[in-house]
Order: C-alpha cells, then sequence, then structure tokens
C-alpha cells in the first residue's frame, strides 16, 4: 500500500517538482520505503512505496516499456498473476513481476474498461502522453481513498488531503454541508468532503481529465434483485457457493512478497478468516487484537480462545481509557475528518502492535456484516415494523430493549419515548430510509450544537433528501433487508469503517489490510442470497454460521453478538485528562473555529465534569466537538 499525489496544469506550464515533492512528503507514513516523483511536461506523479510485491523491481511512478504511459498507484490488484498472463497471451511486454505493471498493459488493452478487470482494492492515475489525458479510478468498494481538487489552470490529485492542503492549490476552509452530512451520516456524501473545494472521488467511479475538462463516471454498482437468485435458494449449495469464494478471495489476498498476519476480534468473521488463512497457507500464522481494561469493551477471552484454536501466535495491545484520550489527536490527523466515536483509536493502536512486530500486511474479517446481514439495525429495522403493526403491544417494544443490554440509559426509556425514538409511524414506514432513521435522527440532534453562523450556512439544506434522491431507480422493489444492507455498504461502509476505522488507522503505521468478504464476488453472490438465509428471523448471518461450522470455535459460534464498541466520553475527563481537552472547549478555542455555539459547548462540558452526562447522544456530542475542534486546530487554524 502507498501514497499517491499529482498535478496536470490546463495551460501547458511545467509541473513543479518542488509542489510535488511537498505533497508526497505529507504521505511518509503511508509509503515509508521509497519514493518517486515523474515530471513532464504539464504532468506531474508521485509516489511514496510500502513494497509489498516484486520488492526489487516495483518502484513507481512506472511507464510502459515504450515509455507512453505512466502510473502511480496505491493499492493491489490481487488477480495480476492471471491477468498478466492473459495480457502476455495478447503481446504485451513486461519489464518487472508488480501488479502495478499489470494495471498499465491493462489500460494499454482495454482502456478505462480495464477497471472491469481488476480485482483488488486500489486507487490510482495514468498518464496518457499520447493523447494527453490523466485516467484515475477507485475501487469498487473504496477501501483506498482518492481526493482532487480543480483551479482554473490545473487539477490536482492525492490520497489523502493533506496532501492537497501542502500544494497550495487550495485553502482549508470547512464545507458546512459537508459537515452537516458528518453529522447526520457519520461521513460525507462522495464527492463532497468536509474541506471546500477538495472533492472525494466516490468508490467504484473512474475519472479521466482531457484538456480542462473533468468527467467522472460510475462503472459498477452493488445490486439488489427484486428477488433471490433461483439457484441459491438451497442453503446446502449457497453454503458450498459461499465457502468456495470465501476460500479463492482469501487465496489470491495472501499472495505477498511479505509476511501476512491477520486481525482476530473474537467475533465469527475474523475468526473464518483466519481459519481460511490457515487452511490455505498452512504455515504458523501471526494473529493480532485489541483487549481493553474496561470488562464491558473486553473480548479478549474469545480471542485467546479462537487463537489456541487456529493455533496462532497471538500478540495483543491492550487499550486504556488514557491511551485513547492519548492518541486522539493522532487519530483525527489520520482520518482528516470528524468522528463521532472513538472507536477509531485502538485500531490506531492496533496497527500500530502490527508495525512494531513486522507486519505490513493483515487480513480482516471486515464487510460480513453488511453483505451478510449481520448488523443489529437489520434486526432492529425488522423488529420496528413488527412492532408497527400493533403499537400498542406491551411487549414488541421490549424486543428492543433486549438488544441493546449495554446502553444504561436506553434500558430506562418508557414505550413512548421508545416509539418516538425508533420512527415507527405509518410515514417513517414508508421512507425508503426507514432502516437508518433513528440512527440518523440520533445524529442529527448534535448539529444543535452548530453556532448561529454555520447554520446559517447550511440553511434549509436537507441531507436525507440528498441521499434519498440518489438511491437507485429500483430500490423501492428491493426488500426491506436489501435497502438496509445497501445503504450501509454504499455509504457507511467506505465513508466511515474503511475510512476513519480503517485505511486511515492501518496506514498511519504503514499497515495494509485486506478483506476477503470484500471481494466483490462475494459481495454480488450475497446480493443475490435470500434474505432468509442472512437473517432467519432474528438470527444474523445465518448461513454464514452454517458454513463456520467446524472451522471455529463453537462458543464464538453460539455467542450473542457483541459490536465493537470502545470507551467515549469518559476518556476525556477526570484525572490524568489531556489538557487539550480544556483547551480545545473553550469558549475561546470554540469561537474561533466558528463551528459550535460556545454557551453550548460550555453546558455540554459542565453536564460531563458534574458527572450527569450518561446518554449516547451526549457521548457522541462531545467526540463529535472535540474531534472537529482538532481537525480545526491542524488543518484550519495552525
Amino acid at each position: 500500500m502507498c501514497g499517491i499525489a499529482g498535478m496536470l496544469h490546463f495551460d501547458g506550464r511545467p509541473a513543479d517538482r518542488e509542489v510535488l515533492r511537498r505533497m508526497i512528503a505529507t504521505l511518509g507514513h503511508r509509503g515509508p520505503d521509497a519514493g518517486g516523483i515523474h515530471a513532464d511536461g504539464p504532468i506531474g506523479l508521485a509516489h511514496a512505496r510500502l513494497s509489498i510485491i516484486d520488492l526489487q523491481t516495483g518502484g513507481q511512478p512506472m511507464s510502459t516499456t515504450d515509455g507512453r504511459h505512466w502510473i502511480t498507484f496505491n493499492g493491489e490488484i490481487f488477480n495480476y498473476v492471471e491477468l498478466r498472463e492473459e495480457l502476455l497471451g495478447k503481446g504485451h511486454a513486461f519489464a518487472t513481476r508488480s501488479d502495478t505493471e499489470v494495471i498499465l498493459n491493462a489500460y494499454r488493452e482495454w482502456g478505462e474498461d480495464c477497471v472491469n478487470h481488476l480485482n483488488g482494492q486500489w486507487s490510482f492515475a495514468i498518464w496518457d502522453s499520447a493523447e494527453r489525458k490523466l485516467f484515475a479510478s477507485r475501487d469498487r468498494m473504496g477501501i483506498r481513498p482518492l481526493f482532487y481538487t480543480q483551479t482554473p489552470n490545473g487539477f490536482f490529485f492525492a490520497s489523502e488531503m493533506k496532501a492537497l492542503l501542502a500544494s497550495g492549490a487550495v485553502a482549508a476552509e470547512f464545507d458546512a454541508i459537508g459537515m452537516d452530512q458528518v453529522f447526520t451520516f457519520w461521513m460525507s456524501l462522495p464527492p463532497r468532503t468536509v474541506f471546500k473545494n477538495i472533492l472525494q472521488l466516490p468508490p467504484a467511479h473512474s475519472l479521466t481529465v482531457s484538456g480542462n475538462q473533468v468527467r467522472v463516471r460510475e462503472y459498477w454498482t452493488p445490486s439488489f434483485s427484486r428477488r433471490a437468485d433461483a439457484a441459491l435458494l438451497d442453503e446446502q449449495e449457497a453454503g458450498k457457493q459461499l465457502l468456495h469464494l470465501l476460500c479463492d478471495a482469501t487465496r489470491i489476498r495472501l499472495r505477498s512478497d511479505v509476511p501476512v498476519g491477520a486481525y482476530l476480534s473474537g467475533g465469527i468473521d475474523s475468526t473464518l478468516t483466519t481459519a481460511l488463512v490457515r487452511r490455505i497457507a498452512g504455515d504458523r500464522l501471526r494473529s493480532f487484537s485489541i483487549a481493553f481494561h474496561d470488562k464491558d469493551y473486553d473480548e479478549s477471552k474469545y480471542q485467546l480462545e479462537a487463537s489456541s484454536f487456529l493455533g496462532t501466535q497471538h500478540s495483543c495491545v491492550t487499550c486504556s481509557s488514557a491511551d485513547v484520550a492519548r492518541v486522539f489527536p493522532d487519530v483525527i490527523r489520520n482520518a482528516e475528518q470528524p468522528i463521532v466515536r472513538t472507536a477509531p483509536a485502538p485500531m490506531f493502536l492496533l496497527s500500530k502492535l502490527v508495525h512494531e512486530s513486522g507486519f505490513k500486511v493483515v487480513l480482516t474479517g471486515e464487510g460480513a456484516d453488511e453483505i451478510l446481514g449481520g448488523y443489529d439495525i437489520f434486526k432492529e429495522a425488522k423488529i420496528r415494523r413488527f412492532w408497527a403493526r400493533n403499537l400498542n403491544s406491551k411487549w414488541r417494544p421490549l424486543l428492543l430493549k433486549r438488544m441493546y443490554p449495554y446502553l444504561k440509559d436506553f434500558q430506562r426509556q418508557s414505550a413512548e419515548s421508545l416509539k418516538h425514538f425508533f420512527r415507527v409511524t405509518p410515514e417513517d414506514l414508508a421512507s425508503p430510509l426507514f432502516s437508518h432513521l433513528p440512527r440518523w435522527e440520533l445524529t442529527s440532534r448534535l448539529k444543535l450544537l452548530f453556532s448561529q453562523d454555520f447554520a446559517a450556512q447550511v440553511g434549509n439544506y436537507d441531507a436525507l433528501q440528498e441521499l434519498q434522491e440518489t438511491l437507485p431507480v429500483d430500490f423501492g422493489s428491493w426488500t426491506h433487508l436489501s435497502q438496509a444492507q445497501y445503504l450501509e455498504a454504499k455509504y457507511f461502509l467506505p465513508g466511515y469503517l474503511l475510512s476513519s476505522q480503517g485505511d486511515r488507522m492501518a496506514m498511519a503505521h504503514s499497515v495494509e489490510g485486506r478483506y476477503p468478504f470484500l471481494d466483490y464476488r462475494v459481495v454480488e453472490f450475497a446480493a443475490k442470497l435470500p434474505d432468509r438465509l442472512k437473517l432467519r428471523v432474528l438470527n444474523e448471518k445465518y448461513l454464514l454460521k452454517q458454513i463456520c461450522r467446524g472451522m471455529i470455535p463453537e462458543s464464538i459460534l453460539r455467542r450473542v453478538k457483541q459490536p465493537y464498541r470502545a470507551p467515549d466520553s469518559r476518556c476525556f475527563f477526570g484525572a490524568g485528562a489531556p489538557e487539550y481537552v480544556k483547551e480545545l472547549t473553550s469558549a475561546a478555542s470554540v469561537g474561533k473555529s466558528g463551528i459550535f455555539d460556545p454557551q453550548a459547548v460550555g453546558a455540554l462540558i459542565s453536564k460531563f465534569t458534574a458527572e450527569k452526562a450518561n446518554s449516547v447522544k451526549d457521548d457522541m456530542a462531545l467526540v463529535g466537538v472535540l474531534s472537529s475542534q482538532i481537525l480545526a486546530r491542524e488543518f484550519v487554524n495552525p
């Protein structure tokens, strides 16, 4: 995995090597092993390399053997071995054994449609010196990031926004609409970001710059048919096909010229991924996990049980509330957007452990919940529809309380309060966004903290309306579960889980994550499965559990699903609280950033210092404010 950056001047001026050096210097954490710059007339490409495949000859920027095409590439193409053989058969020449050169020749063979032949995770840019055209692309699921900005005289791109800011082509200024989206969905809706004039290339999209025109197009989308594929209705046959696909997805993700480890959280997904690695690789495997001092969050018992069962050499980092607070500014500096939960912080510490253990690559279980029906939000939506059919029922709302035993304030809510929170009116039921309305409404309450000026910049903008307008035309014909899965996989997964909690936390310590469940073949297969093989009544990931039998410990298979959580607001108060918390939440600091109302933030802080804050909303508000203030200090008002 690497860091990439580049520029293209529309007016023909030569690319500035010094600007390229400044840009790529900000991405050294993504590629500490080597670097390079290619500048030729108006085009400039830069690269910071994390060497994983073809360690000797895979340096970048790289050109085709005839020098016509140049590439800077961040990612891995897992089917590069097969593609290389196919391209050799078509007459293409290779000077290296790298997957980078495979992309170049795939582009020569198939043009912009080359991305449809790739199985991997990528962001890259290719310069065609003959046609004077820049082509860039991002992988289907949005695992790897790509940001860009356009000026009257040029186009700039990079793996992270800090590199664009270093170019001098764009200034750091908050985009109120982007911030409004984060405080609704936990992420901004592509192509928007939280900074004005900085855009992100959406997942499964490619971009072409020709002349001074920028054209963006979608090349793939996860699609759910109105009915499940008839061939997949047989449970045993569907299970065989799913296991076969996961085995192959894991097999090709083990392609590496450096050792590969695995994250082992103690849940079904990571344990199965690790089991498949053991089955395929056979060698003694290193596994890594997070433990917590606070037993409310700790899953180390299951992690150790899984490690013992699978015979891995296990390493663990134990995270305290003080650790979360200590690294939180580094987390936000890498995430480059506000967050409303502290969950990325332990992931930051975990990747540090992996790096210090001498590993650059880990396989993880992300994606299984989204594509195979594992999240509580899917069960929650099903219960809400069940309750809505008899709103006077005394026991139906109790099903919702049983889902969240770890939320103390939630357990105290009355049926009437639950009815309001869970949005079960006929109007709510008719909404295509029904499954996510409670989550997004809870997060949106944080916007009451916005300052008067910032709220005026947002104006009458409606984030839910914008998202609804982007839904596929046949969305309404899908099953309710498919609709909820789409919203998770299309938006929350790339926008938060694979970004703030994934790529950014791993690459902060030069670690590449690989995700077998996010192989596009697995995603497309899962989309065709009938709902009953994903969520059977309230039994989540039903089919996945069936194929896991005998491969993972029975106790892990039977355990009640526990979402990954980390200590939130308590990290930032009490004895030993870091000084930056008081500084950044002071009236002067809040007023300087201009995002929040100083008086409202002061009232929130007083609630915490008096130990009267005990709700999820309070926790999210505190983390959201603090992360925004850190972002302002780091980038907008340094």
